[in-house]
C-alpha cells in the first residue's frame, strides 16, 4: 500500500508535538507501509542464557560506589489510565496496601532514599496527558516537598490512530480525543529528547538513568545494581526475572539468531502458531521487568547518528477509534516498547534478579495478592514475597468476567483481604464475597454459578472445591441487577436533584448510589470501615430512598450506618455529626435533599454525598460519580435485608446466615450532636436572658422543614421559651404545600406577621410585631432575618455578623475572626468590613465548597490558616468554620447573640434589629441590593441569552450605559488561593465605573427548567434612606437591556424578588 506521511505530519504538529516524537512515529509508520508486522519469529531467534544473576554473581563480587548516586537520575513511567481495570484515572494513585497508593510509595522510596543515601537523587515522572493532572495534584497535596522539584514531569507524547485500510489519521466526531493514543512506553526516548531533558541533564551531570514502571513497587535505585552497571560500562542493562506460570503471557528475552544481539519479543510480536513456544517457561526463561538502566551519554550518541530519535521495533494493535463502541471505525494504534531499545545500544546487557525487585499490577490477580499478606512492605517501602511463601508466589485466578475491573475486585473483599500467605493456587469462578477471616492454603478452587454474591466460608479453607451455587447467605445475600446509563445524571455543587417522578423510576436511584459507591471506592475509601450516615429533610420518598441505600450499602460493603431518627438530618446537622460524634469514625454521607425547591410525588427529589470534612463532595469526586452513571451496567442490592424501624432510636443488628458477616445499623437522635456543637459556640445563657425580656419576642418559622424539631430543640428545650415560638414546625413531606425558602416570597406569613410585605414595604397588622423573626428553609440550611418591620438582605447580614463576631464567644475565645468571604453574586458589605478590621477576604464562586477549601487551607492543604472564618451567600446561606455547610440555625443565634450582648442592660430600651443594621449603615455606608429570579425558563433560550452576553464581554467594556460606564465586563474566573484550582463561567459581570454591579448567572440547583438569576448592587457612602426601588431603578433597566431576557425568555417579569 502506497501511503504518505504528511497528513499525519501536519496533524502532529498542529497539536505542537516535538519533532523527534515525529520521526519516532514516522520510523515506525515506515515500518507498516512496509508491510513489517511487527512479528519476530521464533525460528529466528534462541534462548537467551548466561545471563549474571544479582545475589549470586553480582552482590558478592561488586564494590558499591555512593558517589555514582550524584550522576544519577531516576524515573517513574506514569503514563497508563489502568482503563484494562475498569479506572478512569492514573492507575498509580490506585490504593494496594491499606490506603496507600502506587504513588504513595514510589514518594516514600524516594524520600527514603534519600535519607539512606544522604543525597538528593535526581527523580522524575513520565506522565501522559491522561495522568498528568491527578499526578501532580496528588504530589501537591501529599508531598509538597517533591512536587516543588524543578524538572519533576517529562509529558509522554501522542500519536494518531491509523484508520486501519487508508492508514491516514483516523476521525472521531463524537470525541475528537478519541483520535489520539499513547504510543507506548517506548516514547520515553523521544520526549526525552523532544523536550530538551536529554539536553539538560546531560549538561548537568548526568550519566545514567534508572527507569522503571510506577506499578512496579519492588523497583528502587539499588547501589549494587548501580555500581554494576558502571563498572561493567555496559551501555544499556536490563533486569529480568526468571518466568513462572503468572508470567507466561508477558514478553520475554531472547537472541536474535543474525547477528546474536538481545532483543526483546512482546506477546504482540509473536504469531499464533508460535504462541505454545512463546509461553514455554522452561525454554525461555527470562523475562523483561522493564526495571531499564541507561546510559544517558550512549543514548545521545545513538539518537544524533539516527537523525534525531531512536528506532524501534514496531508494536501493531486493532482497534476501534472509539474504545466503547465496537461499531466505530477500525483503527490501527502503533506502539513502541522501552526494552525493545536493548536492540540498538551496542553493548547492551541483562542481569537476573530476584522477585523482590518485581511486583507490579496488570490485572486484579495481581492486585488480590499483592494486597494480601503474600506481600509484605519492606522499611524501604519495596513490596516484596513474604518468605513464608517459600519463594512461589500463589497463583491466582479470578473469573476474567466477573473481576476483570477493580471495583468487582473491591466488592469481593468488603469485609477484607483473606490470607494468602500459605495458597499455593487459588481459583474462583463467578461472584463471591471474601473476608480477612478466611485463611486459604493450599489449593483451592471456588465455583458459584447463581448471580448472586455468595460468602466464602470463614476460617481454614484448604486443599478443596467449593461450590457455593446453592448456599443461602441469608440477609447479607447481594444480588446483581442488570442496569445501564440513564441521561442526565450529573450533580452540581448541591448534588444531584430532579422531579420527584424521576427518582422513583425504575434504576434511577439505584444507578446514583451505586456510581457513588464505587466514586467514593476509588478514592481509597474503605467502605468496611467507619460508618456511612444517612439523613435527609424529610421530604416525600426520603423513607423509601433510606432503605434502598442501606441495602445497596450492605452489598458495597458499608459494615455500621448512622440514620437520622425518622429518616430527618438537617444538611448542617450531617456536617457536625460527621466532625464531632467520634471523629474520625464516618468517612461521608447521604443526604436526601433538594433544599429549598418544594417536595411531593410532582415536585423535587434530591440526594447529594459529603465527605470525611463534614463538607459537599468535591468536584473530582462528582465528576467521578457523573462517570460512573454514563459507563453503569448494574448495580448490587441486599434484598433481604431487613427495613430498618426509623421512629425508635436504637441499634439494630443483622448477621449473615453463616454467622461470617454482620452489620450494625443505629438510629441516632437527629438533634443532639449538632445542638451540642451550637451550645459550645454561642452563650446561651446570654441568650436566655434575651429571649426572657418582656419587651422582646420572636418567632421562627421553619416552613415544614427539617428545622422544625432543631428549633424546639434550641429555643424550648434549651433556652425555655413557649413552643409558640416555633412556628410551621412539623416537618411534613411535601412542605405543607409550601415552597420551603426562606424569603420575602415564600415565607409570606412570617413576612407578614413580621409586618411586612413581600417587598419589604411596611403594612399594618392586628397583632403586635414581634421583635426578631426568622426562617429556614427544606433541609435547614438558609436563613431569613427580619426586625420588627424592617428586613435584613443576606448580604447585609453577614457584614453584620462579621462585624460583631467577637460578641459570639466561638470567635472572641479564639482571639478573634481572621478571615470573611462570599460568594461573587454577594453584595461587597462585607468588604468594607473586613478592609476597617483587617480580615483576609475571598470573592469565591457560588457554592459552598469554595468556602470549605478555604476553612481546611491549613488542616488539610498544610496552608494559612484564615480560621476562624465567616461566609456567606447572597441566597440566603451563612455560616463558619464550625461545620462545612451553611448552617441555618447558626446565623439565627447568631442575631440572637449579638442582640444579647448589646441588650445586656435591661434598663435601656431594647436595641432592634433595625437599630442594628441602620448603625451600620452610618459606620460603613449601604450597599442597596436586590436580587430578581426568573424560574422556570426554557434552558435552551436563558443558555443562548447568557452566551450572547459572553460573546459581547469585550464590546461592553467601556460602554456608557445611561449615567453609568461600563469598567470591565468580563465572565468571572475564580482561582482557588488553596489548592490552585481554576473554576470558569462563574458569572457575567458587569462592573461600573463608580463600584455599582450588575451580574447575571444560569443557576442549576432546581429540579425542573432553568432559573436566570440577576443581581443588582449600587453603594452608597452618605444617602442610607433611600427606597431600594428607586435607588436601582436605572440600573434594573439597563441590566434587562443587556441581557434581552425578553426577547431569549419571554418575560421581564421575575417570579422572585429578593
Amino acid at each position: 500500500m502506497t501511503a504518505s506521511f504528511e497528513c499525519i505530519r501536519a496533524k502532529m504538529e498542529a497539536e505542537s508535538i516535538s519533532q523527534s516524537a515525529i520521526s519516532a512515529f514516522e520510523s515506525t509508520f515506515k515500518s507498516l507501509i512496509a508491510g513489517e508486522t511487527g512479528i519476530i519469529s521464533e525460528s529466528t531467534i534462541s534462548p537467551a542464557s548466561d545471563l549474571l544473576n544479582l545475589d549470586n554473581d553480582i552482590v558478592p563480587n561488586i564494590t558499591s560506589d555512593p558517589t555514582l548516586l550524584t550522576q544519577t537520575v531516576v524515573l517513574k513511567l506514569n503514563g497508563g489510565l489502568g482503563t484494562g481495570m475498569g479506572l478512569d484515572f492514573a492507575k498509580s494513585l490506585l490504593p494496594v496496601k491499606g490506603s496507600d497508593t502506587f504513588l504513595d510509595f514510589t514518594a516514600k522510596q524516594v524520600l527514603k532514599m534519600r535519607e539512606e543515601f544522604k543525597s538528593d537523587v535526581k527523580f522524575m515522572l513520565m506522565n501522559s496527558f491522561s495522568t498528568s493532572k491527578d499526578t501532580l495534584s496528588f504530589f501537591a497535596e501529599k508531598y509538597p516537598s517533591i512536587a516543588a522539584e524543578a524538572g519533576l514531569e517529562l509529558m509522554q507524547n501522542k500519536v494518531p490512530k491509523l484508520d486501519a485500510t487508508t492508514f491516514e489519521p483516523a476521525t472521531c466526531s463524537s470525541d475528537t480525543s478519541n483520535e489520539w493514543c499513547p504510543p507506548g512506553h517506548g516514547d520515553l526516548y523521544a520526549a526525552l529528547i523532544g523536550s530538551g531533558h536529554l539536553d539538560s541533564l546531560l549538561a548537568n551531570g548526568y550519566k545514567y538513568m534508572f527507569v522503571s514502571n510506577s506499578d512496579n513497587l519492588g523497583a528502587t535505585l539499588d547501589l549494587a545494581i548501580l555500581s554494576h552497571f558502571s563498572q561493567s560500562n555496559a551501555s544499556f542493562m536490563m533486569e529480568c526475572c526468571e518466568r513462572t506460570e503468572n508470567d507466561k503471557k508477558g514478553g520475554h528475552l531472547c537472541v536474535r539468531s543474525a547477528d546474536g544481539q538481545l532483543i526483546l519479543r512482546e506477546s504482540a510480536m509473536c504469531s499464533d502458531e508460535d504462541e505454545s513456544e512463546f509461553q514455554n517457561i522452561s525454554k525461555h526463561r527470562f523475562f523483561n521487568t522493564n526495571n531499564l538502566w541507561i546510559r544517558l551519554d550512549i543514548l545521545k550518541e545513538i539518537v544524533d547518528k539516527s537523525g534525531g530519535f531512536i528506532p524501534l521495533p514496531m508494536i501493531m494493535n486493532n482497534k476501534t477509534v472509539d474504545p466503547k463502541n465496537d461499531s466505530s471505525q477500525k483503527v490501527i494504534q502503533l506502539e513502541t516498547a522501552m526494552g525493545a531499545a536493548i536492540e540498538c545500544f551496542s553493548g547492551a546487557s541483562a542481569i537476573v534478579v530476584p522477585r523482590r525487585r518485581f511486583a507490579p499490577v496488570k490485572k486484579c490477580n495481581d492486585l488480590l495478592l499483592l494486597r494480601s499478606d503474600a506481600y509484605i512492605i519492606t522499611d524501604d517501602f519495596r513490596a516484596v514475597l513474604n518468605p513464608e511463601c517459600g519463594g512461589s508466589a500463589p497463583v491466582i485466578s479470578l473469573d476474567s468476567k466477573k473481576y476483570k475491573i477493580v471495583s468487582k475486585l473491591d466488592e469481593a473483599t468488603v469485609g477484607g483481604i483473606p490470607s494468602l500467605v500459605n495458597c499455593k493456587r487459588l481459583t474462583i469462578k463467578g461472584r463471591v464475597t471474601m473476608t480477612s477471616s478466611t485463611t486459604f492454603k493450599g489449593n483451592v478452587s471456588i465455583i458459584n454459578s447463581s448471580d448472586d454474591a455468595k460468602p466464602v466460608p470463614i476460617g481454614l479453607v484448604e486443599n478443596v472445591d467449593l461450590d457455593l451455587s446453592n448456599t443461602n447467605p441469608g440477609p447479607l445475600a447481594s444480588t446483581a441487577i442488570l442496569s445501564g446509563p440513564i441521561d442526565g445524571q450529573k450533580p452540581g455543587t448541591s448534588g444531584l436533584r430532579k422531579k420527584t417522578k424521576a427518582f422513583v423510576a425504575e434504576h434511577y436511584l439505584n444507578n446514583f448510589v451505586q456510581a457513588t459507591f464505587d466514586a467514593v471506592r476509588s478514592t481509597g475509601t474503605d467502605l468496611s470501615k467507619g460508618t456511612l450516615l444517612i439523613g435527609g429533610d424529610g421530604r416525600y420518598y426520603n423513607d423509601v430512598a433510606i432503605q434502598t441505600i442501606v441495602k445497596m450499602g450492605v452489598a458495597a460493603g458499608v459494615k455500621s450506618f448512622w440514620i437520622g431518627k425518622d429518616g430527618l438530618l438537617s444538611t448542617p446537622a450531617v456536617s457536625a455529626i460527621i466532625r464531632e460524634r467520634s471523629p474520625g469514625e464516618s468517612y461521608g454521607s447521604f443526604i436526601l435533599t433538594a433544599s429549598h425547591n418544594p417536595g411531593g410525588p410532582e415536585e423535587d427529589f434530591g440526594i447529594k454525598y459529603n465527605c470525611e470534612n463534614g463538607g459537599p463532595a468535591p468536584e473530582k469526586l462528582t465528576d467521578a460519580i457523573f462517570k460512573n452513571t454514563t459507563t453503569i451496567r448494574s448495580y448490587n442490592i441486599c434484598n433481604d435485608f431487613p427495613i430498618i424501624d426509623l421512629s425508635t432510636s436504637g441499634i439494630t443488628n443483622v448477621a449473615s446466615a453463616d454467622g461470617s458477616a454482620s452489620v450494625k445499623v443505629e438510629v441516632i437522635d437527629s438533634t443532639e450532636d449538632h445542638v451540642k456543637l451550637l451550645k459550645t459556640i454561642f452563650d446561651f445563657s446570654a441568650i436566655k436572658k434575651l429571649l426572657d425580656r418582656p419587651d422582646f419576642s420572636m418567632i421562627f418559622d421553619c416552613m415544614h422543614g427539617v428545622n422544625g424539631p432543631y428549633s424546639r430543640a434550641v429555643l424550648v428545650d434549651e433556652l425555655g421559651q413557649d413552643p409558640s415560638c416555633c412556628m410551621n414546625a412539623i416537618p411534613k413531606d411535601d412542605f405543607n404545600g409550601q415552597h420551603a425558602d426562606p424569603n420575602l416570597t415564600y415565607a409570606k406569613e412570617l413576612v407578614a406577621i413580621m409586618g411586612l410585605d413581600k417587598k419589604a414595604n411596611k403594612i399594618d397588622t392586628d397583632k403586635p410585631i414581634p421583635s426578631f423573626g426568622c426562617a429556614s428553609d427544606g433541609d435547614g440550611d438558609r436563613n431569613m432575618i427580619l426586625g420588627s418591620q424592617f428586613f435584613v438582605t443576606p448580604s447585609d447580614s453577614l457584614a453584620i455578623i462579621a462585624a460583631h463576631a467577637n460578641k459570639i464567644p466561638f470567635f472572641s475565645s479564639k482571639g478573634g475572626l481572621k478571615g470573611v468571604a462570599r460568594s461573587m453574586p454577594t453584595s461587597g458589605a462585607v468588604d468594607l468590613v473586613a478592609k476597617e478590621l483587617g480580615f483576609d477576604l475571598f470573592e469565591t464562586p457560588t457554592g459552598w465548597k469554595f468556602f470549605g477549601n478555604l476553612m481546611d487551607s491549613a488542616a488539610v492543604f498544610k496552608g494559612k490558616d484564615y480560621t476562624p472564618f465567616i461566609c456567606g451567600e447572597e441566597s440566603f446561606g451563612t455560616g463558619s468554620n464550625h461545620v462545612r455547610e451553611k448552617d441555618g440555625i447558626w446565623a439565627v443565634l447568631a442575631w440572637l447573640q449579638i442582640l444579647a450582648v448589646l441588650n445586656e442592660d435591661k434598663s435601656k430600651p431594647l436595641v432592634s434589629v433595625e437599630d442594628i443594621v441602620k448603625e451600620h449603615w452610618t459606620k460603613y455606608g449601604r450597599n442597596y441590593y436586590c436580587r430578581w429570579d426568573f424560574e422556570g425558563v426554557d434552558k435552551v433560550a436563558a443558555t443562548a441569552m447568557m452566551e450572547k452576553m459572553r460573546a459581547e464581554t469585550t464590546a461592553n467594556t467601556g460602554k456608557v450605559l445611561g449615567s453609568y460606564t461600563v469598567a470591565t465586563a468580563d465572565d468571572f474566573t475564580y482561582v482557588d488561593p488553596v489548592d490552585g484550582s481554576v473554576s470558569k463561567k462563574q458569572g457575567l459581570r458587569f462592573l461600573m465605573s463608580d463600584g455599582s454591579r450588575i451580574i447575571f448567572r444560569l443557576s442549576g440547583t432546581a429540579g425542573s427548567g432553568a432559573t436566570v438569576r440577576m443581581y443588582i448592587e449600587q453603594y452608597e457612602l452618605k444617602k442610607i434612606d433611600l427606597d431600594v426601588t428607586s435607588a436601582l431603578g436605572e440600573l434594573v433597566k439597563i441590566a434587562l437591556s443587556v441581557c434581552d431576557i425578553k426577547e431569549f425568555c419571554g418575560t421581564e417579569t421575575p417570579t422572585v424578588i429578593t
